[in-house]
């Protein structure tokens, strides 16, 4: 029992450290001996993991899939409409990426180079299907206009989610994260929720920002 936890705890450190370069340098950029280095972990340790670096980065996507999944199951069971689940699930995450790596260099990787394999679903397939659902709920609530084209404003939301992080990489802070995603709601609030209804779902997004803001 004692080595199994140990182990698992290594593995921890290891996916934990690669997340951290991936993100920072790159997948490309990063070499097994750098997480090594870095996880202050011998080599045949990482090597009892992982066989290849794709492996890792193969287990930093799986957890992101399995995270987002854990967040949608959460915000669903509080009985919220459709649209505050929606934005809580965006906030969730945008404060997982704020509080630690794996969130970050899952996003970052799959925007590169690797490869996702079956059965694990591309995450922003997953992101827009979630995305998508929560948008036709919200319009049986009539808390978005009827007109609205669903799935184009889900994709359109996935892409402006994950470019807040691409562009924010380079130009800010990870922190400004969350302010980033109120920013996106918004305009998209605006756009998309009847008159009558936008007050309560724009206090909403300045809500949750301030909730995850760093202090």
């Amino acid at each position: 029992m004692v080595r199994q936890l140990r182990a698992e705890q290594t593995r921890a450190t290891i996916i934990t450290a690669a997340a951290d370069l991936f993100d920072r340098c790159g997948y490309e950029s990063t070499s097994l001996s750098d997480i090594v280095e870095h996880a202050h972990v011998t080599k045949g340790a990482l090597y009892f993991h992982f066989a290849a670096k794709e492996d890792l980065a193969h287990a930093i996507m799986e957890i992101q899939s399995r995270t987002l999944r854990e967040v949608t199951t959460e915000m669903d069971a509080r009985g919220h409409t459709c649209l505050e689940t929606l934005m809580r699930i965006t906030f969730g995450i945008a404060r997982l990426s704020v509080e630690g790596p794996v969130q970050r260099a899952g996003l970052r990787l799959a925007t590169g180079p690797v490869e996702v394999r079956p059965p694990l679903t591309h995450p922003f397939t997953e992101w827009r299907d979630i995305a998508a659902r929560k948008l036709h709920g919200a319009m049986k609530e009539s808390d978005i206009h009827p007109d609205i084209d669903v799935e184009a404003v889900a994709h359109a939301l996935v892409s402006w989610f994950v470019g807040t992080r691409v562009v924010g990489r380079s130009l800010e802070p990870v922190a400004r994260q969350p302010r980033r995603v109120a920013e996106m709601w918004h305009v998209m609030i605006r756009g998309m929720v009847p008159v009558t209804r936008r007050a309560r779902y724009l206090n909403l997004a300045s809500r949750l920002e301030r909730e995850i803001r760093p202090v």
